[in-house]
């Protein structure tokens, strides 16, 4: 009778697909209302407009919550046996997430505590990484599934490719005449190569999302790649308003709206992580029933 009664009541986890789906629409939402609401400038003693830095640091808490939790979920991922596109892909895009995590806190303290414009600082060795830990991650998925494109999704993918870099090559390009940034001399040589890997990095992870979206494309599991190509455009979109910004509006302070897109990048990496992992114990669930007949 005891046994019997702790089988009917055993507490449900709260993490479920659902409840983690809607949490991060919520999170979202919450982002874009932030923005929305408070990112006006207000004016300094100084004669100069800036925006709150209680605004900025609130702006780094959306974003540093969204990418902690979308590595836990990818690591849970990892811990999983069952996951579907393998084990080692939610590692890298996990680790990835984290470094992300990292880069954003070191990124935040050097703008908002130090009151430095961070053209180059420590947090750019956890951006570079990210990038790194993202390409590997879903180069392997790819890897993990026969890419069998019709000639028409091929073109697809080498448009946007091509329309990516072509925007890309435009906006890293300084306006004629706009004056030099104060770029310390250590990081003289550091800087414009920093600048160059992350647009490269940007294209190539556009072009591998594309490529993930029209592969998984009405399979078992093409929810959740759905999500982390929406992902990966989310990064693109937020990375090149940012080079825009800082390249071709001077004084660019931090905290515009189209920024918003970097939270929810993160949202849906692990939106897209807890989807997989739903997808894959259903499929294992599946599977065990067929054996079982």
């Amino acid at each position: 009778m005891s046994s019997a009664y702790n089988k009917s009541y055993r507490p449900k986890s709260m993490l479920t697909t659902q409840n983690i789906v809607l949490v991060g629409i919520g999170w979202s939402v919450l982002a874009l209302l932030y923005f929305l609401l408070f990112s006006a400038k207000i004016p300094t003693p100084d004669g100069t407009e800036r925006r709150a830095n209680w605004y900025l640091i609130g702006t780094n808490i959306l974003e540093a919550v969204a990418y902690l939790g979308a590595s836990l979920l990818c690591w849970r991922n990892w811990r999983s046996q069952q996951i579907v596109s393998g084990r080692n892909v939610w590692l890298a895009i996990g680790m990835g997430m984290l470094s992300y995590f990292l880069g954003g806190i070191f990124f935040g303290y050097t703008e908002i505590v130090l009151k430095e414009e961070p053209i180059v600082s420590l947090g750019d060795v956890f951006f570079v990484t990210t990038y790194l830990l993202l390409g590997v991650g879903m180069i392997l998925a790819v890897a993990s599934r026969r890419i069998k494109l019709e000639t028409w999704q091929w073109l697809i993918v080498l448009t946007i490719g091509a329309i990516g870099s072509i925007l890309a090559w435009l906006i890293s390009n300084e306006p004629t005449g706009s004056a030099a940034k104060q770029v310390p001399a250590w990081a003289e040589n550091i800087a414009p190569a920093l600048n160059w890997f992350y647009i490269v990095s940007d294209v190539l992870l556009l072009i591998i999302a594309t490529t993930l979206l029209l592969a998984f494309w009405g399979g078992r599991i093409s929810l959740s790649w759905r999500m982390i190509a929406a992902a990966a455009f989310s990064l693109y979109i937020a990375d090149m308003w940012f080079k825009y910004a800082t390249n071709w509006i001077p004084n660019y302070q931090s905290g515009e709206i189209l920024e918003v897109f970097w939270v929810w990048s993160g949202v849906l990496f692990g939106m897209g992580a807890a989807v997989e992992y739903d997808a894959s114990l259903n499929r294992s669930k599946r599977e065990r029933g067929r054996k079982r007949a």
